[in-house]
């Protein structure tokens, strides 16, 4: 209950934002949501399509500039991995929730999957988190990664900008869109894993 009023909160505080600066204000956003920061990405994105779907705002701008924030904000976590390594996350991490058993996990799945994990990392919140940071500091080829990660981009802004045109057309309370956010990010979140884990069984399977 305590995290649905925090996204119900900061979903009040950040909706005049955005209907003030429309796909730059969700841009923003998304760049410092895939760096790290406890944002609510996909609460904001689905806000947005709300309000285009209403008219408010335009929707191949937000989907764009959307995308732009994503992708962004990942290569951006690349260079700092790239550059400075994971000693950068352990250090500073534990202030935004990432400690090093947590990034050992990530870590871990990235050597695993590879680029299946890039293309699908928007998804899962911890994944998302730490998508650019983990691939820069394994020296995954950049080109791959910005390959994946714009692919993985594209489809994460598209699934959930149609999720929020529909809701929008059947939801009035935006409010009540927001207690149906986590639960709706869960289930795809587990969903997507577990496509990526079948995905990476296949893989090994025909490999041997």
């Amino acid at each position: 209950m305590a995290v649905m009023v925090g996204i119900e909160h900061l979903l009040g505080n950040l909706e005049p934002f955005v209907h003030s600066y429309g796909a730059a204000a969700v841009m923003v956003i998304l760049t410092f949501e895939s760096l790290g920061l406890p944002l609510p990405g996909e609460s904001v994105l689905i806000l947005a399509s709300v309000l285009a779907g209403r008219g408010e705002l335009s929707l191949l701008p937000l989907m764009l500039g959307a995308w732009a924030g994503a992708v962004l904000g990942d290569n951006i976590g690349y260079l700092i991995g790239s550059r400075l390594g994971r000693a950068i996350v352990v250090r500073y991490g534990a202030k935004i929730g990432i400690n090093a058993d947590r990034l050992n996990r990530v870590e871990a799945f990235f050597k695993r999957y590879g680029p299946v994990t890039v293309a699908f990392a928007r998804f899962v919140t911890v994944l998302r988190q730490l998508n650019g940071v983990v691939a820069g500091s394994l020296k995954m080829e950049w080109k791959r990664f910005f390959f994946f990660n714009a692919l993985g981009g594209a489809l994460w802004v598209s699934v959930w900008t149609l999720a929020g045109f529909y809701l929008g057309e059947h939801v009035s309370d935006i409010k009540v869109i927001a207690h149906d956010l986590e639960r709706a990010g869960a289930i795809l979140g587990i969903g997507v894993l577990i496509a990526a884990l079948v995905y990476g069984f296949w893989r090994l399977r025909h490999a041997s």
